[in-house]
């Protein structure tokens, strides 16, 4: 037996809970004083009869380095005496049936670039952070649910291209990149899956690598540049994250030695459909030692602010199951992923992207939740969406659409998410889904995006929403980015700016985002005009804003509401400034009277526009 592998790391990898399985399993590089003396490599491949590494440096002769059998379940390992750094090497599995497959390393910290598909020995350590001052000042600050959160989700291929249609490296995108999500004033960028995965237009969500940041855009060290350049400038970094299924690729883990391991055994339990892909095996302890350790890795080898677990009904629910049920094995991992996340960093972001109604999906595990701190509102994002796309003078029929999100908004820690799936496959861009005439569009547009902002809960937007976007996303090119130069564009790209920097400096939009204190109704039955008003709290009376959005195209010079409090009020936003593209409907302050309404002693007479928000703040006395 191999001394480097110890018995106790063997019995918590079958187990499931050996969270550091990286350390053990793929290829690493032996060293004794600084110097390497040779590249152990080690696989997990039960159904095997034998197992042979091969590569680039044997001329991909298989049977060359024969791996010896460690265990009776199947761990495989053997050291060749050389460096070999930047090497391409899969492994050679005689299966049961003796048929010979090639394989790529389920633990490959790096990647040949598509459509290549060897993996390649590349030793991860030697990259130099710098900043240390954003993790400091990470662990000193309040904790996020009281603190802004906006989130620009972005797709590398097709954010930016060059000239000639190629992609930019990850050091290049930092400086591409970081000055544009600083300049518009988000706090983290979400990446869509990083890890290698063969196919473009999967966006990564059917990956091979999971241990292996794709080739794409350059080496491992290159997206730890990246990485480390957005925590230089106070920018958290946030990752898609697809645990619930892979692709069936033959290169990859689909069938890995002849025979289901990383999949379940049963075909209807396997196979998922709707994606071609196949579902991970969540009962093997093996399994869940190379899921929750890859989740780790990204933590600590990247340094990634969170994850984005995707898929998360197909996860906890039996694929194929009618009707739907619940599978115990998912949901027990997935409370021991966010277990194990979280004593490694309680700061960390664990968002589930869900779209069921399974209760307690951010209530701690200790409580009988599932163990994350975020949800992704899909309930909020379909009403809304659905609201939006009615013709004005029609949603005084669907009023409900938008106030039945407050019913539950409490009942998880919420992320709005105005994602990429909402703006492909026909659906259209943001802008696009508005109805009207072209001004009319990017009015709504303006509502929308500041109706999301007023709204209990963290923001999230996918990109070319900032710049409202006319086409919906084409994910084989960069965004229309020459749009900007158009006068209704380049007022859109500024309002989102404003919009995104008032929410960052207003503590009611964020303070209480996660507490019934932080939100009332001013009046949600209004839905003859589809005006909705509402107040925002914060942890001082100062800081209270009162918010009202009309959602159709009519100006109101004289509208009455209840105010939260008596005294003078001044307008702090509208989303109709002409410097947005506009009608310059504004109002410069209104003090209140004794004139009882909506429940309130005192009320207050403003000017509405057309698809217009309009945010007032008690003025300083």
């Amino acid at each position: 037996m191999d001394q480097t592998i110890s018995d106790f790391d063997i019995h918590l990898f079958h187990e499931g809970t050996l969270y550091n399985a990286h350390h053990t399993f793929g290829a690493h590089l032996e060293k004794q004083k600084k110097k390497v003396t040779g590249t152990r490599f080690t696989v997990w491949a039960p159904h095997a009869q034998a197992v042979s590494v091969t590569g680039s440096f044997t001329n991909w002769e298989t049977g060359k380095y024969e791996m010896t059998r460690v265990n009776q379940e199947g761990i495989w390992t053997c050291t060749i005496d050389r460096d070999l750094t930047g090497e391409m090497y899969k492994y050679a599995i005689t299966t049961a049936s003796g048929d010979l497959v090639l394989k790529s390393d389920p633990y490959a910290f790096h990647s040949e670039l598509r459509p290549q598909t060897a993996s390649v020995v590349y030793d991860l350590s030697g990259y130099k952070w710098g900043d240390q001052l954003y993790r400091q000042r990470v662990r000193k600050r309040r904790p996020i649910y009281e603190r802004p959160l906006s989130i620009y989700e972005l797709h590398l291929n097709s954010w930016k291209q060059k000239e000639d249609g190629s992609y930019f490296t990850y050091r290049e995108y930092a400086d591409e990149l970081i000055p544009y999500v600083k300049e518009h004033g988000f706090t983290h960028i979400e990446l869509l899956p990083l890890t290698e995965h063969p196919l473009d237009a999967s966006w990564g969500y059917q990956g091979t690598g999971y241990f292996s940041p794709t080739s794409r855009f350059g080496t491992p060290h290159d997206l730890m540049y990246l990485i480390d350049r957005c925590h230089q400038e106070d920018i958290g970094v946030l990752m898609d994250w697809v645990p619930g299924h892979f692709c069936k690729d033959s290169h990859g883990l689909y069938m890995f030695d002849g025979e289901p391991l990383y999949e379940y055994d049963s075909f209807n339990d396997r196979e998922n459909h709707e994606w071609g892909t196949a579902n991970f095996n969540l009962a093997k302890g093996e399994v869940r030692s190379f899921l929750i350790s890859n989740a780790l890795y990204w933590m600590h080898f990247y340094r990634i602010d969170g994850l984005r677990v995707d898929a998360v009904a197909n996860i906890i629910y039996w694929a194929n199951s009618e009707p739907e049920t619940a599978n115990p094995y998912a949901t027990e991992f997935l409370q021991e992923l966010n277990k194990a996340v979280f004593k490694e960093n309680p700061r960390f972001l664990m968002m589930a992207e869900d779209s069921t109604d399974w209760p307690g999906v951010t209530k701690p595990v200790h409580e009988g939740g599932l163990g994350f701190n975020y949800k992704w509102n899909m309930g909020w994002m379909n009403d809304v969406l659905d609201y939006m796309e009615y013709h004005p003078f029609e949603r005084r029929h669907h009023h409900h659409k938008l106030t039945f999100s407050l019913v539950y908004a409490y009942s998880e820690n919420y992320i709005l998410p105005l994602s990429h799936d909402e703006v492909v496959h026909g659906k259209r861009s943001l802008l696009h889904k508005m109805p009207g005439e072209y001004w009319e569009k990017f009015a709504q547009w303006r509502l929308l995006l500041s109706y999301l902002i007023t709204h209990p809960g963290k923001k999230l937007l996918f990109m070319g929403g900032e710049f409202a976007q006319f086409d919906e996303w084409k994910y084989v090119q960069g965004l229309d980015w020459f749009l900007k130069d158009y006068d209704s564009h380049h007022q859109a790209d500024h309002f989102s700016k404003e919009l995104m920097d008032f929410y960052t400096n207003h503590k009611a939009l964020h303070e209480f985002d996660h507490d019934p204190q932080g939100f009332e109704w001013i009046d949600a039955d209004n839905a003859e005009q589809s005006i909705y008003s509402f107040i925002r709290k914060g942890k001082r009376k100062s800081d209270t804003l009162m918010v009202i959005c009309n959602f159709t195209n009519v100006t109101y010079d004289h509208f009455e509401l209840g105010a939260p409090f008596e005294g003078k009020w001044e307008e702090v936003f509208s989303s109709d400034l002409q410097q947005f593209g506009g009608t310059n409907l504004l109002n410069q302050s209104a003090t209140t009277v004794e004139k009882p309404l909506h429940n309130r002693k005192q009320s207050l007479t403003v000017k509405i526009p057309p698809f217009g928000v309009t945010i007032w703040k008690p003025a300083k006395k």
